[in-house]
């Protein structure tokens, strides 16, 4: 039936997306991932493991839901996990924060962090970021209105330029991102380097947003520097962390937010209704996760750094040049060896002919030129017979 001018009428009238929608996209991994399915290939490019979680975290799980946990708890996260973050956190840092008054309990890292762009930003905002930067920073900005301003890291090192920080800092400038141990590259930024971020923090009135999932994965004797542990950062600090990377549970989403209790008091109006919790019995496998004793914790960055030198020694010795990966579970690796000039075209070309998924790191940045172009991620999340199938693939590369 052809339709009538009336029918064309409303068709015209039925809203769009909104420019907000416009003005973001999926982030390259889902891509990737469809493509690494299709040709089976083996998957280094996600940041999921393909090891279970903790036994005693998995069965910490299952009795919640035969304990009948299975309802509404408090939208800000059980008790019992609130007060376990406060008490890792005091136990590894030495730094006190209210359970109830600074601690919120979100669905993953990603609610977190763009719950807490909603909570503070409003439109017009800048939020500077360190490029290149796990895609969601730009997202949640953009999402709350903001205008995401991004300060490139100096390669071959990936360091913050403290001029260009500096430079771009406007009056507009509300925060900062700070992500270390940094996605993609695997930098853990120097003393120095977090003193500068808090010094201009300080002295232009900002916040500062410090994504610290990786926080447990450092290697070589290396140590985090948290930034809110400067004098006058704590008060001016909203640090997301989750449960995803460190217990090996990413497909989970349990996530919090530490932040001055004026600003969690925000955060828990948008988390109610964004999501109202995060669920209830893995809540209660994440209050027995956070209790687990230090050991966990150095075992486990013992075992990534293993996994970290075998497919570092094995990517070079194909031809890749690997950067120094000091934390997270990545290696950044440039692959101008194999002539190639463009990292998607790379990117595919690994999984179809290869059979080896990573991902482009242009996909970091909002505005990839040329040079950002000549790197590719490996995940060493995976198992160490994973890891070998990958490099046996890669060998059919050639120089």
């Amino acid at each position: 039936m052809e339709a009538t001018g009336q029918d064309e009428k409303l068709s015209m009238e039925v809203p769009g997306l909104s420019n907000r929608t416009q003005a973001i996209k999926l982030p390259i991994f889902r891509e990737v991932f469809v493509l690494a399915q299709t040709h089976r290939a083996v998957n280094l490019a996600g940041g999921t493991p393909d090891f279970p979680p903790p036994e005693e975290i998995k069965a910490a799980a299952m009795e919640a839901i035969a304990a009948n946990y299975n309802q509404y708890d408090l939208g800000q996260g059980i008790r019992s996990l609130r007060e376990g973050i406060a008490a890792k956190v005091n136990r590894t840092y030495g730094v006190s924060f209210d359970p109830d008054m600074e601690i919120t309990i979100t669905c993953g890292s990603t609610e977190a962090m763009t719950g807490s762009l909603l909570t503070v930003i409003n439109p017009g905002d800048e939020v500077i970021i360190f490029e290149p930067a796990f895609p969601t920073y730009a997202a949640g900005i953009i999402i709350s209105g903001g205008t995401p301003v991004p300060v490139k890291l100096n390669p071959p090192d990936f360091t913050i330029d403290v001029e260009k920080l500096a430079a771009a800092i406007s009056p507009r400038t509300k925060a900062i991102f700070l992500n270390s141990p940094h996605n993609p590259t695997g930098r853990v930024f120097s003393a120095a380097e977090v003193r500068a971020v808090a010094d201009l923090c300080l002295e232009h009135n900002l916040l500062v947003i410090v994504d610290e999932i990786y926080d447990h994965l450092v290697y070589d004797g290396l140590a985090p520097q948290n930034i809110w542990r400067l004098p006058g950062m704590k008060e001016r600090s909203i640090i997301i962390n989750g449960f995803s990377k460190t217990y090996s549970a990413t497909g989970w989403r349990v996530g919090w937010v530490i932040a001055p209790a004026a600003i969690t008091k925000g955060i828990k109006i948008i988390h109610n209704h964004m999501t109202l919790q995060a669920p209830t019995p893995l809540q209660m496998a994440a209050a027995k996760a956070v209790g687990l004793p230090a050991s966990y914790y150095q075992e486990l960055a013992a075992t990534y750094q293993k996994r970290r030198d075998m497919l570092a020694a094995g990517l070079e010795e194909i031809g890749f040049e690997c950067l120094n990966s000091q934390g997270g579970y990545f290696i950044v690796a440039r692959f101008r060896k194999f002539g190639w000039q463009d990292d998607y075209a790379f990117a595919r070309y690994l999984v179809e002919k290869i059979g080896v998924a990573a991902i482009p790191v242009s996909g970091f940045y909002t505005d990839p030129k040329q040079e950002d172009r000549l790197f590719m991620r490996f995940g060493f999340c995976k198992r160490e017979e994973t890891l070998q199938a990958a490099l046996e693939r890669l060998q059919k590369l050639k120089i």
